[in-house]
């Protein structure tokens, strides 16, 4: 299964303050070991939301408002996007991870497979996504 996780912002993360050289060396660390494990299959740190912007629709209309936003506690700051076998062994990676020696906040979310959907993912629609997956994953290399 591959799960989202989501790393919270902060009142550092969100003021634009980086990560010391410490936290990215063992951050750095860490990641090899989720790449070498093969549960890794993306990772990156957001900007501050002062640099982002929201895009809401509504009567067929959207409405674009700059940031900063001010709710830290539901704003994202980074994510890895990985390949476990079960919600435990996510965990299990996750109480390894850098964050364990601090006070931040992190989720981890299951991903839609083709299959959650059921009989509303029909063979044709299953095959669209299968040819799409196959172009991004060429257009990487």
């Amino acid at each position: 299964m591959r799960v989202m996780v989501i790393v919270k912002a902060t009142r550092d993360s969100e003021a634009g303050i980086p990560p010391s050289t410490e936290l990215l060396t063992e951050m750095g660390r860490y990641n090899e070991e989720l790449v070498r494990a093969g549960v890794m299959l993306a990772g990156e740190g957001l900007h501050p939301t002062s640099r982002g912007v929201r895009v809401r629709f509504g009567g067929g209309k959207s409405v674009v408002t700059d940031g900063p936003f001010t709710e830290t506690k539901e704003l994202i700051a980074g994510f890895w996007l990985w390949q476990v076998k079960s919600m435990e062994e996510a965990v299990e990676w996750l109480r390894r991870s850098p964050f364990r020696q601090g006070s931040e906040e992190l989720e981890i979310r299951r991903v839609f497979e083709a299959e959650d959907f059921g009989a509303n993912a029909t063979e044709e629609l299953r095959e669209q996504e299968r040819k799409l997956r196959a172009q991004v994953s060429t257009a990487k290399k």
